[in-house]
């Protein structure tokens, strides 16, 4: 169901540390005969990784391992979505990551089928799950998109790994939320309703906030009102950052 409205799940395994799971799926997209969006696998695999990652990661949790479950055959399917899921780890600094891989040996497939699970633990002190204030300020960091307008996992208006680790240090942000098809509306609502606030949106927000962001392309975070704009600008210089809206009690 997710704990506290998030696409993980969260257990206590001792005293001091937590279990975090997440967990994405694709189908659909690739360069299957049936395949919905036609994009070539690696992309299929690495920007599934992220998400997953995104998950883990923005929670303060520290990926462990993960499962990557095939629905099509290794070779060339499998292949080709196993770079493109190593690329990203590599980009995220986690080459080294333990993996389990299944892929379909027994029937011939004609649309490419996808799923990533990344474990990560978390040291019970640095959950950053439910850490919001009312008062803090809700940004969003990167830009929503979906379908055919993902297509290189690089592009600079989305979000990547790199971007939780940067978060992540700055004094003054508490939750990270990846935004995925639910949109920026629902996720920052979702916030509120945690902390039993209301949401006040930014009239000058020009975002499409119920847009669907696809592949987790975009990262609601919370952080306290004092917390200087030009700090979040500087550190990220070419990606769009928008103040969304503040959270007041109720």
């Amino acid at each position: 169901m997710g704990y506290l409205g998030r696409d993980v799940e969260v257990v206590l395994i001792n005293q001091a540390q937590y279990l975090v799971a997440s967990c994405d799926s694709c189908g659909a997209i690739g360069m299957k005969d049936l395949d919905t969006l036609k994009i070539t696998w690696s992309i299929t695999g690495r920007l599934t990784t992220r998400v997953a990652l995104l998950e883990v990661l923005s929670t303060g949790a520290v990926p462990q391992m993960m499962t990557v479950a095939i629905s099509n055959e290794l070779h060339p399917t499998g292949e080709q979505i196993l770079k493109g899921v190593q690329q990203e780890l590599d980009s995220a600094g986690l080459s080294t990551l333990s993996m389990a891989i299944s892929t379909e040996k027994n029937m011939v497939t004609q649309q490419t089928g996808l799923g990533i699970s990344v474990i990560g633990v978390s040291e019970k002190y640095q959950l950053r799950v439910g850490i919001t204030q009312a008062g803090d300020d809700v940004y969003c960091l990167g830009l929503p998109k979906v379908g055919p307008e993902v297509n290189n996992p690089n592009d600079t208006e989305i979000v990547q790994v790199k971007h939780i680790q940067f978060l992540l240090d700055i004094l003054g942000v508490h939750d990270i939320v990846p935004v995925g098809s639910r949109g920026i509306r629902t996720e920052a609502q979702q916030l509120a309703t945690n902390l039993n606030c209301q949401l006040f949106f930014d009239p000058a927000c020009g975002l499409d906030l119920d847009k669907s962001a696809g592949p987790s392309t975009c990262l609601i975070f919370s952080a306290l009102s004092s917390l200087a704009s030009d700090i979040l600008l500087s550190s990220f210089p070419r990606l769009p950052i928008t103040k969304v809206g503040r959270l007041s009690k109720i």
